[in-house]
């Protein structure tokens, strides 16, 4: 039993009339994966009077359209296929004919391994498969996935939802380990819960292994990363164990659950307080809201003064230790800065913070070794551009003992006679 391409100009406009059937793809709408040929049309005029639903007439012609795969199945068993578009006539006393189409000789290698070899039986059907992308597929995580945060320190939880999209890319196996059996119609949805629970475990296994080198407040950032890396890592087992792999992933948005929220608040809240001028806003923003609510209270301004006088003798002393110790560190955090950009006048001996010497006008001299990238601008002090990664040029070059800068070729500085470094 086999197919036989018919020719275009001899199938066009009476089909009916000139053929015993003439069946083709039942509809097929974006999220259909898998369905049963019907026939095309069924009056007087056809030739096939005793025509059965589960036989398929010798002689028949089968409509395939772009982007369906069309396989030819007698008692259960795929006895030959097409997955070029086209009009086919079934001719039983043929041998399979196999058309690849885009497939090449791989399809040729699976249809080997559950081929029917047997004479024709009373059970013929033609089914169709969709190799058009089938968008859509809804996932969101049932229950929030755990990601340990290095920068927190703590077990946080993430929920997520989206869509994604497979293909086909063996149709039979397909239809050999996917299609339930005797089905007529099958949705991608019908069949999905399996594949859904392995592609949460997979997104899961994702986002553990991203949670060791990026922040939790970083992933919507990483949302393009993780949908490429979801697109490709069930591809392997999808495409060996069932025929399709995962074209492509939405992330639609990721989200904490209460707890999460909550560490991360508590976490920055912290971080803030750890700056003393941060503290030290809030000391004086607390003793003015004491002293505003003192002056708004209903038992009179007087007593409420009066109370908060008391109280002040026990919180006072605090209040003014922690504004003390809070200015304290901010002038040491000055003080460090200060030392961190300052530098010592070579020509006049004066210290500065500033780009120029407030003495003289004579510029900060380079820091020794620095150079600036050609190529982007970045100044650098090692013999690659950190930016760029651009080679340190042999031209000009600025003296460490003076910041001078001299020309290339020159190994002393003329300025105050230093050697090149």
């Amino acid at each position: 039993m086999g197919l036989i391409k018919a020719l275009s100009d001899s199938v066009k406009g009476s089909l009916a009339d000139q053929w015993l059937e003439v069946l083709e793809a039942d509809n097929m709408d974006d999220n259909t994966v898998f369905t049963k040929g019907v026939t095309v049309r069924r009056d007087r005029r056809n030739n096939n009077k005793r025509g059965n639903s589960d036989v398929i007439s010798n002689g028949s012609i089968i409509h395939v359209y772009p982007n369906q795969f069309m396989i030819l199945v007698d008692g259960g068993k795929i006895v030959d296929y097409t997955a070029e578009e086209g009009y086919y006539r079934v001719e039983n006393s043929a041998a399979p004919s196999l058309f690849n189409g885009q497939f090449g000789s791989a399809l040729r290698d699976t249809f080997a391994r559950v081929k029917y070899s047997g004479t024709p039986s009373y059970k013929q059907q033609a089914f169709f498969i969709n190799l058009q992308e089938i968008k859509g597929i809804r996932f969101g995580t049932p229950n929030p996935v755990n990601y340990f945060d290095q920068f927190y320190n703590a077990e946080l939880f993430l929920r997520a939802h989206g869509t994604y999209s497979i293909k086909i890319t063996d149709p039979i196996k397909f239809y050999s380990e996917a299609i339930p059996k005797n089905a007529s119609r099958v949705d991608i949805n019908d069949i999905n819960a399996q594949y859904l629970s392995e592609f949460l475990q997979a997104f899961g296994a994702a986002l553990n292994r991203m949670s060791l080198e990026v922040r939790i407040s970083q992933v919507m950032s990483k949302l393009p990363e993780l949908s490429k890396f979801m697109s490709t890592e069930l591809d392997e087992s999808w495409k060996e164990l069932r025929g399709f792999e995962v074209l492509a992933v939405g992330i639609a948005s990721v989200s904490y659950d209460e707890e999460s929220k909550k560490l991360i608040n508590m976490r920055n809240q912290g971080a803030m307080l750890g700056d003393p001028s941060v503290r030290e806003g809030y000391v004086q923003g607390a003793v003015a809201r004491g002293i505003e609510n003192a002056g708004s209270n209903s038992a009179g301004s007087a007593q409420a003064f009066m109370g908060m006088g008391l109280g002040m003798g026990a919180a006072g002393g605090f209040m003014a230790s922690a504004s003390a110790s809070n200015q304290a560190q901010m002038q040491q955090q000055q003080a460090k800065k200060e030392a961190a950009g300052s530098w010592t006048c070579p020509k006049c001996g004066k210290p500065n913070t500033g780009k120029f010497c407030s003495e003289c006008g004579a510029a900060k001299p380079a820091e020794a070794g620095s150079w600036t990238c050609p190529k982007c601008g970045k100044p650098n002090t090692g013999k690659f551009c950190s930016e760029c990664g651009a080679p340190k040029p042999d031209g000009e070059w600025f003296c460490s003992n003076c910041g001078h800068k001299n020309a290339a070729g020159t190994r002393f500085c003329p300025e105050c006679g230093h050697a090149k470094d």
